[in-house]
C-alpha cells in the first residue's frame, strides 16, 4: 500500500484503484475526477506489494506497474528515458556541485506533457470516455493531439485562447475538433471547454483533476530516481496548476513505500513574478487562493505557465509542499533570461522560458542561502522553445457574445457534437 492516506481498502487482486481523497471510497467505474458523494478529488493508489520495476530502457515498460492503465497496448511504444544531466559546470557557477537537470526537451513534441498524454489518454479511454473537452496554453493540447491517434474511438474538443495560438501544433485529424477563442484568457478557455462538455454530453477532462495526467507526469521523477546516484534533497519545477509537482510527490511516496528511496524530496514550485498567484498566497500564509492573488489578465515571457487563477489546484499542492518542507518562489524576467542563457552556455540545453523559470527559482533560493551547497537538487527543464510555425488542423474561431462564445463566422461548418456551440 502507499505511504499516505491509508483507508481500510483492499485491492482484491486489482493492481490499482482510483479512490476519493476525502471519504476514501473506491471509484473504479468510469472516469471520475471528483467523488460523486463528497466532492473531493480522486487519486490513484497501487498495491505496492505487487509492484515490479522491469529491466527496460522504455519507461512505459519499466514503470508499468505504477501506471493506471490495464491495456499496455494503449501506451506509447519505443519510448526512452530522457537525459538527467549532472550539471557540473552550471553547478560550479551557482555553488552547487550536486545539481542535476532533467532534460525533457528531448521528448517528441519537446515537452514533459508528452508523458501526460501517453498515460492520460489511455486512462480516459479505459474510463469509457469517447469525447472529451480540454484546454491548455499549448503544450498539453499539442501532446494530446500527437498521441490521440494511438487511442481508438476517442475525440478531443480542444479550446485554446488566441494568445496561445502560436504555441499550438496539432495535426489535421478527424479525432480533433479545434476551437480558438478571440481575446480569451487561459481560464476563460478552460471554463468554455467545461461548459461546452456539459451542454453537449461530453466529458470535461478537468486538467489538473484528471488523475491520468498527474500519473503520467510522475515518470520524470521515476526516471531521475534511477539516474541520479544520490538521494535527491530538492525537486524544482515551474508551475501553473502544479500537476507535475503533485505527480512527482506521489511517485516519491511510491518509491519510498517500495524501499527504493529513504526520504521524500522537498518540493519547490516556481512562478514568474508577473503571474504568481500561488506564490502570493503562500507568502501570505494562506491555504487558499485569495481574490487579491488572482491575476485576471496574466502576461509574461513564460507563456506555458500563464494561469492567473489556480484556485482549485492550490490547496492539494500546498498540502504536499508543506508536508515535504518545500516552498514557492517567484522570479523576474531578467532572472529567467539569465538562467536560460546559463543552461545553454554551460550545459548545452535550450529550455523554454517556463523551464528556465525553474532553474531561475533554484538560483534565487541558492543566492538567499535557502539551499545548502551540498544539497542534491533535481530541476525539471520541462520543455524547449518552439521554433516551428504553429499548426491547427481544421480550426473554428469563436468570439465573445455577452457571457457566451459563438462562431465568429456564422457560416462556419461545425461537427455534429459542436452544434449549438454557444456556451
Amino acid at each position: 500500500m502507499s505511504t499516505t492516506r491509508r483507508p481500510s481498502r483492499t485491492f482484491g487482486g486489482a493492481r490499482f484503484h482510483t479512490f476519493c481523497t476525502g471519504c476514501h471510497q473506491v471509484h473504479d467505474e468510469g472516469f471520475t475526477p471528483f467523488c460523486p458523494d463528497c466532492g473531493s478529488m480522486t487519486d490513484v493508489d497501487y498495491d505496492l506489494a505487487a509492484v515490479e520495476l522491469y529491466e527496460s530502457d522504455d519507461p512505459y515498460v519499466r514503470y508499468r506497474d505504477l501506471l493506471p492503465v490495464h491495456d499496455r497496448t494503449l501506451l506509447p511504444e519505443g519510448a526512452r528515458f530522457t537525459p538527467t544531466v549532472h550539471a557540473t559546470r552550471l553547478g560550479e557557477r551557482v555553488g552547487m556541485p550536486w545539481l542535476y537537470l532533467k532534460d525533457e526537451t528531448t521528448l517528441p513534441t519537446g515537452t514533459t506533457k508528452d508523458r501526460m498524454a501517453g498515460v492520460g489518454l489511455a486512462y480516459l479511454h479505459e474510463g469509457g470516455v469517447e469525447g472529451f473537452c480540454t484546454s491548455s496554453t499549448g503544450n498539453s493540447s499539442t501532446s494530446y493531439a500527437h498521441a490521440i491517434g494511438r487511442v481508438p474511438g476517442i475525440t478531443m474538443f480542444m479550446f485554446t485562447a488566441a494568445q496561445f495560438a502560436d504555441r499550438l501544433h496539432a495535426p489535421d485529424s478527424d479525432q480533433i475538433v479545434n476551437f480558438l477563442l478571440r481575446d480569451a484568457t487561459f481560464v476563460e478557455a478552460f471554463d468554455a471547454a467545461r461548459d461546452f462538455a456539459t451542454a453537449n454530453g461530453l466529458t470535461s477532462e478537468r486538467g489538473f483533476f484528471n488523475p491520468g495526467r498527474r500519473e503520467g507526469l510522475k515518470m520524470a521523477w521515476l526516471e531521475a530516481a534511477d539516474q541520479v546516484p544520490r538521494a535527491i534533497d530538492w525537486y524544482v519545477q515551474a508551475v501553473s496548476s502544479a500537476m507535475g509537482v503533485y505527480g512527482v510527490s506521489r511517485a516519491a511516496e511510491e518509491l519510498l513505500g517500495l524501499g527504493r528511496i529513504d526520504r521524500l524530496p522537498r518540493l519547490v514550485c516556481v512562478q514568474q513574478e508577473t503571474c504568481a498567484p500561488m506564490v502570493s498566497a503562500w507568502t501570505a500564509g494562506s491555504d487558499c487562493i485569495r481574490p487579491e492573488d488572482i491575476v485576471e489578465r496574466p502576461v509574461g515571457i513564460a507563456k506555458p505557465i500563464l494561469r492567473g487563477n489556480p484556485s482549485a489546484a492550490y490547496p492539494p499542492v500546498r498540502e504536499r509542499v508543506v508536508k515535504t518542507g518545500g516552498t514557492f518562489v517567484a522570479v523576474s524576467e531578467r532572472e529567467i533570461r539569465e538562467a536560460s542563457q546559463w543552461a545553454e552556455d554551460d550545459e548545452g540545453i535550450s529550455p523554454c522560458f517556463a523551464a528556465a523559470a525553474a532553474l531561475a527559482g533554484l538560483i534565487r533560493l541558492r543566492r538567499r542561502d535557502e539551499l545548502a551547497a551540498e544539497d542534491t537538487v533535481l530541476v525539471n527543464l520541462t520543455g524547449r522553445a518552439r521554433s516551428e510555425p504553429p499548426s491547427f488542423g481544421n480550426v473554428r474561431w469563436l468570439r465573445r457574445d455577452g457571457e457566451a462564445w459563438v462562431p465568429e463566422d456564422d457560416a462556419t461548418d461545425l461537427p455534429p457534437a459542436a452544434e449549438g456551440v454557444r456556451v
